[in-house]
């Protein structure tokens, strides 16, 4: 599943996939910066909590950004198929100009939401300028190919990762959260063995990925962005491996960014913090 193409005159929002564990109090500097996009005190942001089987946890997200001066806040109880199907939940989505997706469960994410008009109006809504961001199992859904679980450790093997279909609200990466405190280098690098087009992202707590319309990724928080490069790869051993084989990867490169640094999508140029 691609992203929503773009009507003529009109800029896609940005994308903002968040590691986790997302300061929200003292130096919530990922969520500020989330709601100055939004249109500081006039956003309008809509919260889907479905990831989390916390009945508190959108009224929660309610609180922190109105916290943040943010006058209209609300989330959207969507526990089932059912609810992603609700004309008065659509309705409230259109006048968003920014979508939070929490944490959670990433698969509840994909059942719930896979294929349903909330899904496709987020899309549609991106692709017409409203910013989306997710933390954790919010930003795990978001490319076309979501990674849904994995074996830890530093190296790749042959089943090292498991894919479900994500919301596709962006291609060329694959991306996994709460990266260097659960040991994820390992799974992410199986996924990037499969296919070089892709671009891996491994995001750690309280640090986001800030991708622009035109492709250009800024870190943004207190931890650091891994990115994985298959830009040079020589080879890759996927093909041939067999249960439980360690995978040989060829001409990788490893970019550790952190407050600051960005990456193009596009070129696959990473550059430090502008001076």
């Amino acid at each position: 599943m691609c992203p929503a193409k773009i009507a003529d005159g009109q800029q896609r929002g940005f994308i903002i996939p968040i590691g986790g564990a997302e300061e929200r109090v003292d130096d919530p500097i990922i969520l500020q910066r989330f709601v100055e996009l939004c249109g500081d005190e006039n956003a309008n942001i809509v919260i889907i909590p479905t990831a989390s089987q916390l009945a508190e946890t959108g009224p929660n997200y309610e609180v922190i950004f109105r916290n943040l001066n943010v006058k209209n806040a609300m989330s959207l109880p969507i526990n089932s198929r059912e609810d992603a199907e609700r004309e008065d939940y659509l309705a409230a989505l259109e006048s968003a100009t920014g979508i939070f997706i929490t944490g959670g469960n990433q698969l509840r994410l994909s059942t719930i939401l896979g294929g349903t008009s909330i899904a496709q109006s987020i899309r549609k809504l991106n692709s017409e300028g409203v910013h989306v961001a997710g933390t954790s199992a919010g930003a795990a859904i978001m490319p076309e190919h979501m990674i849904a679980g994995g074996s830890t450790g530093a190296l790749p093997n042959e089943q090292g990762v498991t894919f479900a279909p994500g919301l596709g609200l962006i291609s060329k990466v694959l991306l996994d959260q709460h990266f260097s405190q659960r040991n994820r280098l390992g799974r992410l690098l199986s996924a990037v063995s499969y296919n070089p087009f892709a671009s891996g992202l491994g995001i750690c707590e309280n640090t986001a990925a800030f991708i622009a319309p035109d492709g250009l990724l800024e870190v943004v928080g207190h931890g650091s962005i891994t990115v994985v490069d298959p830009s040079d790869l020589q080879h890759s051993s996927m093909a041939e491996a067999r249960t439980g084989d360690s995978i040989t990867l060829i001409g990788l490169k490893l970019h550790m960014l952190s407050h600051g640094d960005t990456y193009c999508l596009h070129t696959r140029v990473a550059s430090p913090k502008a001076v």
